[in-house]
């Protein structure tokens, strides 16, 4: 997660003063200091609260523009499945104040961008996901599902902000009749496959290294029962780190062996599941793509514009995997790729 600040300077003074009175007077902590921990893509921000030597996370939600309950409700979950997440010591609605367990400082993406410790923190991440792959199977049913409407509400972001917003492309009938079958195309692809508890964000900046029963799961809170591809997608096509194509199929190979002795569902052979990973995929970064340019235009976050391109680079190599997309593909090589370098270097300039 990245630090943001998403409101005037007053009104984060007056959320941080509320803060520190729920955590004394609410709570009766003796706060010694209170520190920045991070912030996401959202308007919540997460402080550290230090009592001696001891030290929790707080989420700051601010309502109106955020809501503690289904982070609330996706937790007791998620703890339920036997993975780590941060254990909930308290919490306020109304205020939009959580109290939580202190997984630390290092994300796995620390780790992993020296290179230390790949096979194991992967090992460890896939046992972790099977686990609510498996177990989650009761639990997912207490979530939305991950339909038709909320996916083509997603692909719809990359025509409005990479092509129309960041690479300030006008469209003919025949390119929009385009991404229109091939969004109906990715939808219906990801709506046949076996249906489980889907994180998310399943990724290197939201696992973080801890020691007992790594990783540490955060980010949760927009979890949905959706396709048994997706939460592996974002963990081995992880938007911020990359690997070799045989080495992810090898993770694909074990995780998909491990969870069939499991009874899970994994597909009549290698080929379909790594298929339903490849096009779970798509869907997923072509979404990525247009909330990385929206963050910029919208939010006046422009770090994640340079993660356009592996973004990007992701869907290029999928595509071309798989003829029903060809048409697709070709496109996104002749209007998508050529564009990027220039607008990236634009926006960049800006600020």
């Amino acid at each position: 997660m990245r630090c943001h600040y998403n409101e005037p300077m007053s009104e984060y003074d007056a959320r941080v003063t509320q803060l520190r009175d729920w955590l004394t007077a609410g709570l009766g902590r003796s706060v010694d200091r209170l520190t920045l921990a991070a912030g996401d893509a959202s308007f919540r921000r997460y402080f550290r609260a230090h009592e001696g030597d001891a030290s929790w996370i707080v989420m700051d939600a601010p309502p109106g523009h955020e809501d503690v309950r289904p982070y609330l409700k996706v937790s007791r979950l998620l703890e339920g499945t036997g993975v780590h997440v941060p254990h909930v010591h308290a919490s306020d609605i109304e205020q939009g104040f959580v109290l939580l367990e202190d997984l630390g400082n290092t994300p796995y993406l620390v780790r992993l961008a020296r290179g230390e410790d790949v096979d194991r923190l992967y090992g460890d991440a896939l046992t972790a996901l099977a686990a609510i792959q498996v177990r989650g199977r009761e639990a997912a049913r207490e979530l939305p599902p991950y339909d038709s409407r909320a996916m083509q509400r997603e692909l719809e972001l990359m025509p409005e902000w990479v092509c129309a917003r960041h690479l300030r492309l006008a469209l003919d009938d025949a390119e929009l009749a385009l991404l229109v079958r091939s969004f109906d195309f990715l939808t219906a692809e990801a709506l046949a496959q076996p249906r489980v508890f889907v994180h998310r964000d399943y990724h290197s900046r939201n696992l973080m290294l801890i020691d007992d029963r790594n990783p540490g799961i955060i980010d949760f809170q927009d979890a949905l029962e959706g396709p048994i591809g997706y939460d592996l997608v974002s963990l081995l096509k992880d938007c911020y780190i990359s690997w070799p194509r045989a080495r992810v199929e090898g993770w694909l190979r074990e995780y998909r062996r491990r969870i069939a002795r499991e009874g899970l569902a994994a597909g009549t052979s290698e080929r379909e599941f790594l298929r339903w990973f490849d096009l779970a995929g798509i869907q997923r970064h072509l979404k990525v793509l247009g909330i990385f340019a929206r963050l910029w235009y919208r939010d006046g976050k422009r770090g994640y514009l340079a993660d356009l391109v592996l973004t990007l680079d992701y869907v290029r190599d999928a595509c071309a995997r798989y003829g029903e997309l060809q048409a697709f593909a070709h496109w996104i090589e002749a209007r998508i790729v050529p564009a990027l370098p220039a607008a990236n270097a634009r926006e960049l300039s800006l600020r």
